[in-house]
This record gives structure tokens, C-alpha cells and sequence, in this order.
């Protein structure tokens, strides 16, 4: 391992679907006997791959299978890949908080992982304590620890509550503390699982610095898991697309975002094709009217479109509001919606079928746009749709040759020319 500080050959993890263990107390033995004479198990053949589009017909699922990579000391290795990809199962392997079913981790170096928010902290002890325990998790000396303690007091911003008990913490107080914990008490390896979630957007702007610091001053490696495209392109030198637990690619952090962004595309044409997570009502797909182009997924820039999203209830739903967002370069928000900011009132929903619309003139420039939507009924959000049908803005005109509507906004603007004297100027 003179260059790789981690080394990953034939990483597979298998689960099973329902309750613990076989429901046999003979097959149970029978797989654990197998297990410690190194002989293959039998239910790895009735294992499927972990693809949640389908339903399946066995309970054992592979949340990761042969899954391959080095990582070079120093570097800062990106992880992606969509919902259920094997992403964190891949992090606990290697954090060692679960085993793997077959394949082996080398490892030249001290891991510090931050999985969840709190990962590690104890809730009743202070934030101060929990600094000195996970320290001691990590294979530190007191005095090392003390040395730092000031550093990572500063950083998370929280040092009126260090002597507070973390079970009182806020979610953004705790991960504040805890990625403070994991990137001053200079790990070999720093793992962290969507870190950038939590925390407002100055936090955020620290870790990346942070992140920045640790590999390309510390020469420290991190591996970094995030659906934060803008974060990945800034941070990573190198990344891993994980697909249904196997690799789909590894290289270039711009290959491997082209590849993601592309499989990224299930091309619904508008229509939702993923299940709902909540049964009392939920959208179903999204289209424009009132443009004069063929795609009901188009716009022209300047002109107002009308948005219309169908909506199923299957209850009463009172003191509704809906809003949508428009998003562009890696989910930044363009404009943000609200129907209550339209009527000055919420509404009431019986059980049925609504079209919701939405009236909005983007004077924006031509391009690919993100289109999420969300109902909230008595402050609580009942369905929130991120489809996966973009937005297309399109240019209406250009003059001799130059597109005029380049700009990052296209605004109409007022103008008029006069003669100098007009304005009680005299020539000279």
C-alpha cells in the first residue's frame, strides 16, 4: 500500500428483506456453520440485486456486490449514485460498524467517519465530554485531544453551549460539533455521508474550505458522499458512480458526473413513476400550456406559461398552500412559488382530482431547469415531487445571426433616444 491508503477488492454485503434470520433455528446454525469453515452459503444464490424498481422474488437482496476501488492518499474521492445505490452500506463497511459478506478492506490509517447527525455522541454528556470520547474512539491521547479542543470549539460556532448536554442540541448544533470532532483530530482517512445537508448555507461554505485544507495542505484523504453535484465538481479529485450496489464507474470526476446525470434521466415525460411516501395525496405529473411549441415540458423565455400540476387526494386536506421551485446548476433555486402569495388565502381539498396552476413568466435565459413541487396542508407536507422531466427554455428570436436571449436574464427594458439639446444640453 505504498500509494493507496485504501484498498477495496470484491466488497459485497448481503441482507435480508422482513424479519432476522431465516425463521429456522437449524438453517440459522447451518449458516453460521458455513460461515466460520469458510464454505459458501447457500442462500447467497437465491441474492438479487438491490434494484427497487422491481419488486423482486427472493428476500435476500445484495446492497453491494463486487464492488472494487483504490483510493490514493491525499485525495479527496467522491461517492455517488442515487437512493438506495449502497452508498452508506459501502460507508458502514468501512467504518466498520457492519461486516462484510465477502471481499476485504486494507486500510493504511486512523478512519474518522461522520454517517448521521450525532454519529458517536452520547446524548448525555456535554458537547465538551463528547469531544474527549470520540477523540478516545479515534485512538488519541488526552493531551492530543486538549491541544485541539480550542480549534474545534471555534469552528463549530457553539461555544456558549459546549457545556451543555448534546440530547438539547439542535440537528445543525450536532453536526456542527461533529464534523468540527471528525476534521480537527487529524484522522488519515475523514468519511463523511451527505455532511453538507445539515447546516445553513456559512456552515457549509467552513466545510468545504475544511475539506479543501485537510487534503490538499494535510495531504489527508476523505471520502465524500454527497448529491450535491456543485460540491462534488469543487471537492473531488476522483469518483465512484455506485449503481443497485455495483460500480458503474470510476474515474474523472467530470466522466463520472456525465454518466451519473445521464442514468439520472428516466425520461418520465412529466408523469410520476416513483411511489408516493405519503397516501393522503400526492402529485402525478406536470405540463405547460398556453405556449405556442410542441413539447409540453417547453417555454419561451419572457412569455408567461401556464404550470399545471395534477394532484390526487384521498382525503379531506384544509389549510392547503402549494409552491413550486425552479432550479438550475446543480439544484441552486431560480424562483420559488407560493399559491398563497397568488390569493392571499389557503384553500380546503375534498377527496378527488385537482389540476393546480401556476402563471409564471421566466425571462431567463435558454437552458435546462429542475421543476419541484409541494402540497402542505396545516403546516405539515403531505407529497413533494422532484421530477425528473427538466424544464426547457427556449429562444423565440434572434437578430441577423446573434441569439439575443444569452443572458442569465432577459429583461424587458424600457428605452428611447432624443436629440443631446433636449435634455437642455447645447452642442458644442
Amino acid at each position: 500500500m505504498a500509494e493507496n491508503i485504501l484498498e477495496i477488492e470484491n466488497l459485497s454485503k448481503m441482507y435480508k428483506l422482513g424479519e432476522i434470520n431465516t425463521g429456522s433455528l437449524s438453517t440459522d446454525i447451518q449458516r453460521w456453520f458455513s460461515k466460520i469453515t469458510n464454505k459458501p452459503d447457500a442462500y447467497e444464490k437465491l441474492a438479487e440485486v438491490n434494484d427497487r424498481g422491481t419488486k423482486g422474488e427472493s428476500k435476500f437482496v445484495w446492497s453491494l456486490k463486487d464492488v472494487n476501488f483504490n483510493v490514493k492518499q491525499g485525495e479527496v474521492f467522491g461517492i455517488i449514485g442515487k437512493n438506495g445505490a449502497g452508498k452508506s452500506t459501502l460507508l458502514k463497511l468501512l467504518s466498520k460498524i457492519t461486516k462484510p459478506t465477502h471481499g476485504s478492506i486494507k486500510v493504511g490509517g486512523r478512519i474518522a467517519s461522520l454517517l448521521e447527525v450525532g454519529t458517536g455522541f452520547h446524548p448525555d454528556l456535554s458537547g465538551r465530554d463528547n469531544i474527549y470520547l470520540n477523540g478516545a474512539i479515534l485512538g488519541m491521547k488526552k493531551h492530543e485531544i486538549t491541544a485541539k479542543l480550542a480549534e474545534i470549539v471555534d469552528f463549530s460556532g457553539i461555544e456558549r453551549y459546549i457545556d451543555t448536554p448534546v440530547k438539547r442540541y439542535s440537528s445543525g448544533m450536532f453536526v456542527r460539533l461533529a464534523f468540527a470532532v471528525a476534521a480537527h483530530l487529524e484522522p488519515d482517512i475523514l468519511i463523511l455521508d451527505e455532511v453538507l445537508a445539515v447546516g445553513d448555507a456559512e456552515f457549509q461554505k467552513k466545510c468545504l474550505a475544511k475539506m479543501q485544507d485537510v487534503s490538499q495542505k494535510q495531504g489527508r484523504t476523505v471520502l465524500f458522499v454527497s448529491h450535491n453535484v456543485a460540491a462534488v465538481k469543487q471537492l473531488c479529485t476522483q469518483a465512484m458512480l455506485l449503481e443497485n450496489g455495483m460500480v458503474k464507474h470510476i474515474g474523472s470526476v467530470a466522466s463520472t458526473l456525465e454518466i451519473y446525470q445521464e442514468t439520472d434521466k428516466d425520461h418520465e415525460n412529466g408523469i410520476r413513476n416513483t411511489a408516493a411516501a405519503n397516501e393522503k395525496g400526492y402529485f402525478t405529473s406536470w405540463k405547460i400550456t398556453g405556449q405556442n411549441v410542441q413539447d409540453e415540458h417547453s417555454c419561451i423565455t419572457g412569455e408567461t406559461a401556464n404550470f399545471v400540476f395534477n394532484f390526487k387526494c384521498a382525503t379531506r386536506l384544509p389549510v392547503c398552500h402549494v409552491y413550486i421551485r425552479i432550479t438550475y446548476d446543480d439544484n441552486r433555486a431560480l424562483l420559488i412559488a407560493n399559491s398563497k402569495d397568488y390569493s392571499d388565502n389557503y384553500f380546503d381539498l375534498e377527496a378527488g382530482e385537482y389540476n393546480m396552476n401556476f402563471s409564471i413568466t421566466l425571462p431567463v435565459k435558454t437552458g435546462k431547469y429542475g421543476v419541484q413541487v409541494a402540497l402542505i396542508s396545516q403546516n405539515i407536507i403531505i407529497d413533494t415531487w422532484e421530477s425528473n422531466t427538466q424544464l426547457t427554455v427556449l429562444d423565440n428570436f434572434n437578430t441577423s445571426g446573434i441569439h439575443v436571449n444569452e443572458g442569465i436574464l432577459n429583461l424587458r427594458t424600457g428605452f428611447n433616444y432624443q436629440p443631446a439639446n433636449s435634455f437642455g444640453l447645447s452642442p458644442n
